[in-house]
């Protein structure tokens, strides 16, 4: 990945429990907005997922990224942020069930009036199903 960026950058931090999507500030690592679905609202989804049965080791799916997605939209709009860039590379090397999932946040980002430069990459390496 190459140092500078002109625009804010978007990086996703996955794990089994939950999907964070933060924008950073373009030359430093200051994040300036962050959704995740650690947040109240996901709350009573991800105490159902822990109760499941059978049980599961993902407590969030390609809705919830899409969720966690549209509300970083807005909080970006609400800051003024037209346009974020991913790091395509670092995406590209994820598992494919992560990113077969995380493709409706990238979407959901650009339905609140985002661009995401750097997504069509992404298009040509995972499936959709």
């Amino acid at each position: 990945m190459n140092g500078t960026h002109r625009h804010h950058l978007l990086q996703l931090v996955l794990s089994c429990r939950k999907i964070t999507a933060q924008v950073t500030q373009p030359g430093t690592s200051t994040i300036i907005a962050m959704a995740s679905s650690s947040e109240q609202e996901f709350l009573a989804q991800s105490r159902a997922n822990l109760y499941r049965f059978p049980r599961s080791n993902n407590f969030w799916d390609s809705k919830t990224a899409s969720r966690v997605g549209e509300k970083l939209g807005l909080r970006l709009r609400e800051l003024g942020v037209d346009a974020v860039s991913i790091d395509a590379e670092e995406e590209i090397s994820r598992p494919v069930h992560h990113r077969k999932r995380v493709l409706p946040l990238f979407d959901s980002v650009r339905r609140s009036g985002i661009r995401v430069d750097g997504t069509d990459q992404l298009n040509d390496v995972v499936p959709r199903d």
